[in-house]
């Protein structure tokens, strides 16, 4: 018996016995019947990864923001905005002459912890872990001066009103193994108005 070509309604020349030309539309049907049935067609993504309590611990800290230093002078603009189905934390900072910093910032529950990476136009890495508290984040971690001195730093913010509209962010740092702090920054956010946004 020769081949038949369903498709084209005629034999397949060439074709040795027992071969068949599936029409196109018949091997559509059967691959999405196939992927559907299979367990890669058939998951969808988790609706909420990232729903636990301790990745909304820092949520206070989004927004957009205006943010003044200890003397009462603006030294800088800041938004932090929620991303990656709401896992991550993303900061954009801008201060004085030109200075920009991102940070990204994340529950890690693997080390039951919150991680900050920061990074920014002057070429500065500082990586943050630490943990939630009442009313606020504390993070720390090491970075390395020229000269080889290890410098302990460490980032508190802290919600200085009931609305949510002021963060306090107390930047401090120790040479000393956490013997004695200096401030390295002291702002407070001010969210800004719609108006402004």
């Amino acid at each position: 018996m020769r081949p038949f070509d369903a498709a084209a309604g005629q034999p397949i020349p060439g074709a040795p016995d027992g071969a068949w030309r599936l029409p196109r539309q018949s091997l559509w049907v059967g691959l999405c019947v196939l992927a559907a049935g299979s367990p890669l067609g058939g998951q969808t993504a988790p609706a909420a990864p990232c729903s636990a309590p301790e990745y909304r611990a820092f949520d206070f800290w989004v927004g957009e923001w205006d943010v003044y230093g200890p003397g009462g002078d603006q030294v800088g603009q800041n938004v932090i905005r929620t991303t990656m189905n709401g896992c991550v934390l993303h900061e954009s900072y801008d201060g004085r002459q030109g200075y920009h910093g991102e940070s990204f910032n994340v529950w890690n529950a693997s080390r039951g912890a919150w991680h900050q990476s920061w990074v920014d136009n002057g070429g500065a890495l500082l990586l943050l872990e630490g943990e939630a508290t009442d009313g606020g984040m504390v993070l720390q971690g090491s970075t390395l001066r020229a000269d080889g001195t290890e410098v302990l730093n460490r980032i508190t913010w802290v919600r200085l009103d009931a609305s949510g509209d002021r963060v306090r962010q107390h930047w401090e740092a120790s040479t000393d193994g956490g013997d004695n702090w200096s401030t390295v920054f002291d702002g407070e956010y001010r969210r800004r108005p719609p108006s402004q946004r």
